[in-house]
């Protein structure tokens, strides 16, 4: 994760008095030991996505504090999503938002809203509309949080690649020149 937005969201009293009880949960923590995209884990790619909505939610006047928990719950499913689960039936991508919801709704007191903006937030993969606005959003703001994981790895790995392109390059050289 972005060291510097890091810091911003620890900064952010606000963001924090509403993630905190979240956050601070045992099964919640346990997010971290499932990866997400690539090298995020679950727990960070919730946290991010849940500071890009509690913004983009606050700017508009919308109801931040119910986007804001629900975003940081709505990859609650807590198992490796790559490797098939014997007693989980259907594609993760179709599946999860209703298995983290269950799990939410097992451990936190969750508002209609929440509810809703959980288990609809891969919408339009899963044929379930969102009912409210910030259930739009979170749809959104995760999308833009994964590809932005994605494109983090990408670059690194090209990156990488082009400097050991140009290692093997100066080292022919230097074999050449001796």
């Amino acid at each position: 994760m972005n060291k510097y937005l890091t810091d911003i969201m620890e900064n952010d009293k606000e963001f924090q008095e509403i993630i905190y009880p979240l956050i601070t949960n045992e099964t919640v923590l346990q997010m971290k030991n499932f990866r997400q995209h690539y090298e995020t884990s679950c727990f960070d790619h919730c946290y991010m996505a849940s500071y890009y909505c509690f913004l983009i939610a606050k700017k508009y006047n919308l109801d931040y504090k119910s986007i804001t928990r629900a975003a940081m719950l709505h990859d609650l499913f807590l198992y490796d999503w790559r490797k098939k689960q014997p007693d989980r039936k259907g594609l993760h991508a179709f599946t999860h938002g209703k298995i983290a919801y269950e799990n939410a709704c097992k451990i936190f007191d969750l508002n209609e809203k929440e509810k809703d903006i959980i288990i609809k937030h891969m919408w339009p993969v899963t044929p379930q509309f969102p009912k409210y606005i910030e259930g739009f959003i979170l749809t959104f703001v995760d999308k833009y949080c994964a590809m932005s994981e994605t494109f983090e790895v990408l670059k690194s790995r090209l990156f990488m690649r082009k400097a050991f392109r140009y290692a093997y390059l100066f080292l022919s050289l230097l074999i050449i020149k001796v």
